[in-house]
């Protein structure tokens, strides 16, 4: 599974349809909470990654982050809403591509 239910997807879709550009979108968004460790490598948030989906780039926020850190949660939002992103509930993508799964 690509996403977890407990994460909202920024996807790099306009609501009419156009890809988002420029097409690193996701790593430099994801990457303004990243941290280097004592090897010298970069990691991302624990609540904050990029990843694909369908061929889309994408960000994954943890909803947990909302109530931890309700500005940068704000903030992610708000790129989301003056780019013009698809933002939807991890939760929704599982049930439509896996429905009747997470049922009980």
């Amino acid at each position: 599974m690509i996403c977890n239910p407990y994460e909202v997807i920024i996807q790099g879709i306009t609501s009419d349809g156009r890809t988002f550009r420029p097409s690193d979108w996701a790593e430099r968004l994801s990457g303004i909470l990243a941290s280097f460790g004592n090897d010298q490598k970069m990691s991302y948030h624990p609540y904050v990654r990029p990843l694909m989906l369908d061929n889309v780039r994408c960000v994954a926020v943890d909803k947990k982050l909302e109530k931890i850190d309700p500005r940068v949660f704000a903030f992610l939002m708000s790129f989301a809403k003056d780019n013009d992103l698809r933002v939807i509930d991890c939760r929704t993508l599982i049930d439509e591509v896996y429905p009747n799964q997470f049922l009980g």
